[in-house]
């Protein structure tokens, strides 16, 4: 079987391997989940957004990710506080205790970055930057190229 005809379940396989074990290292590390991780991340970015926003920006759902929301509140991660521009919404605010555990997770994932790529040349590197950028943007033209423009993309094509 070529490497164009096994990319897609490659990518599935190594992401269900890499976050497992991600995991189980910021859990041992820090007492963190990479998706506690990920909200953390964002809100230090932004903070004070709806939970929507988060969802969106983590491309996760919004039931998931009240649930996981909850479990922050309870450890005193993170805070629900009502908006002050629109009383029916309730923003996500970055506690002090959170953002001193980002801050420790952080150091974890620039040890995961390094032996992620440390195999790689710099031009390598570049090339995978690249390619996980260009399936951030372009995920849903490359997998339903009937619901958007196909920018070359197309069903008979042999590079899925």
């Amino acid at each position: 079987m070529s490497v164009r005809l096994r990319v897609f379940h490659q990518l599935q396989v190594a992401h269900s391997a890499l976050f497992r074990a991600a995991d189980r290292r910021t859990r041992q590390a820090v007492g963190l989940t990479t998706s506690q991780f990920a909200v953390l991340f964002v809100l230090s970015q932004s903070d004070g957004q709806p939970i929507s926003e988060i969802a969106k920006r983590l491309a996760m759902g919004k039931s998931s990710l009240t649930g996981l929301v909850d479990r922050m509140v309870e450890r005193g991660l993170v805070a629900r506080i009502a908006s002050p521009r629109d009383g029916r919404v309730t923003n996500i605010h970055l506690e002090e205790s959170g953002a001193q555990i980002l801050a420790r997770a952080k150091q974890e994932t620039k040890h995961f970055n390094a032996a992620l790529l440390a195999p790689f040349s710099d031009q390598e590197q570049l090339v995978i930057q690249r390619f996980l950028t260009h399936l951030v943007d372009h995920a849903d033209e490359i997998i339903n190229p009937s619901t958007a423009e196909t920018g070359g993309y197309n069903e008979t094509s042999d590079t899925a």
